[in-house]
């Protein structure tokens, strides 16, 4: 084999375990993971970096670029060096915020076009499905999305209306039919329209409008579809620890269901968010701290799949001080691995839990079968982490294009000291690469 690097490490986490290691690369591809004291092959360069810990790649599935269209709001260059700069080396773009959404072949042409020469990190991208697309969805699958996202309440923006639950399962079925995945906001309209409604920056207040019930039947509805229609269904964003017990009977059941939740219900609680301080709104809400705890019993068993982020920026002049009226969204692109290893290692969960919640999962959701591990064969993909190193967010050091974020203040633990995508380090303690991303498609 050519191997060109040797990236060393005395500690490699895999799929066996963690141990001292040096991975040697050949075209950009893992072509062996090596004993820590193997020979160097004649030619490679090596790359030692100590006791920093080597993960693979973190794979984000849920991520809001708003490109074009909306690219004040963020844009493939700066979402995809946060990400390197955040240890994240695939994202995969959600369907809505940018103008056009990924509704038709054509709009998907328009955003890889876009993207092609912006991206830091390989991106992929999701489809959506709208009340008057169910046409649209098998070309969409046949150009290479991963799947299609779609909302069972009011998304936020006019141009991708939310499905009703006859349209669900008329889209269901089309989707079901080539095997598809269908990825949900699943949150019901009837109980957020019964939920009282007060303008104004009392948290408590924005929490009220937001109720649990809303996840909870919305998810025993679609649990209800994807069993009728043997559909593949995904959770988007879990808030409500309420309905883990109809997800783990139902995947018990056989039913094809997964489930993601996000570094912001698993870190950040309703009771610490101050009033007026929007730039902690999103849809569905953070909750309270016991709510919390039994979302970490849910990931900790196995009923949630995976943590991605759900990045959702805006511009500063969208997070008024009115919960009623802010843009709801979390930024938090480049700070999840270390918002979820700081909590996580207080719980007592251990780094090769948080790449199997960060990276694993979310390529296996994905399809992403070159992405995820690292083990002979995949992408020479990694993030390189020094779990004990503690920084203070500052939202000036962030790559995201508005740098508002609900962790601004936080000290947390975990420093990406380097990112390196297919063997070329494109991350190096916040000195960025020029892009050399590619596009992904579904099984490609």
């Amino acid at each position: 084999m050519d191997v060109n690097l040797v990236l060393r490490s005395t500690r490699v986490i895999t799929p066996e375990g963690t141990r001292p290691a040096s991975i040697a690369v050949s075209g950009g591809t893992i072509a062996a993971v090596l004993p820590y004291d193997a020979e160097v092959p004649a030619g490679a360069r090596l790359e030692d970096v100590g006791d920093d810990v080597v993960l693979p790649g973190l794979v984000d599935t849920h991520v809001h670029v708003n490109d074009p269209g909306r690219t004040e709001w963020e844009g493939f260059w700066t979402a995809t060096r946060a990400a390197a700069a955040g240890g994240i080396t695939t994202l995969l773009d959600m369907p809505l915020n940018s103008l056009p959404p990924t509704t038709t072949v054509e709009h998907l042409r328009v955003k890889q076009e876009v993207a092609r020469s912006k991206a830091h990190i390989d991106v992929g991208f999701w489809g959506g499905a709208l009340p008057d697309n169910v046409k649209d969805l098998r070309p969409l699958h046949d150009a290479g999305v991963f799947g299609f996202k779609c909302f069972l309440s009011p998304s936020g923006v006019e141009e991708f209306p939310e499905l009703d639950q006859d349209q669900l399962a008329n889209s269901l079925a089309e989707i079901s039919g080539f095997d598809g995945l269908m990825i949900v906001h699943a949150e019901d309209p009837h109980h957020l329209a019964a939920a009282p409604q007060r303008s104004g920056g009392a948290y408590a207040d924005f929490l009220a409008s937001r109720p649990r019930d809303a996840e909870n039947t919305a998810i025993e509805n679609l649990i209800d579809q994807a069993r009728r229609l043997n559909a593949r269904v995904h959770v988007l964003h879990l808030s409500s620890s309420d309905a883990l017990p109809a997800i783990a009977a139902a995947k018990a059941e056989g039913v094809k269901i997964t489930v993601e939740s996000c570094p912001h219900f698993l870190t950040l609680t309703a009771e610490e968010i101050p009033d007026g301080a929007t730039e902690f709104k999103c849809c569905p809400p953070i909750r309270e701290a016991s709510n919390q705890d039994a979302l970490w019993q849910g990931l900790a068993d196995g009923t949630i799949d995976c943590i991605v982020s759900d990045h959702s920026p805006s511009t500063a002049d969208l997070k008024t001080p009115d919960f009623a009226s802010a843009w709801g969204g979390i930024s938090s692109l480049q700070l999840g691995l270390p918002a979820i290893w700081t909590e996580a290692r207080r719980r007592g969960h251990s780094l090769e839990d948080v790449v199997r919640w960060m990276s694993e999962g979310p390529a296996r959701l994905a399809g992403l079968t070159r992405k995820g591990a690292i083990e002979a064969g995949r992408d020479a993909d990694f993030a390189v982490l020094a779990p004990d190193a503690t920084f203070t967010v500052d939202p000036a050091d962030l790559q995201h294009r508005n740098r508002i974020t609900a962790y601004a203040g936080r000290t947390l633990s975990g420093v990406v000291t380097s990112t390196w995508l297919r063997g070329e380090r494109i991350a190096d303690r916040g000195t960025l690469a020029e892009p050399s991303g590619r596009l992904l498609e579904r099984n490609n």
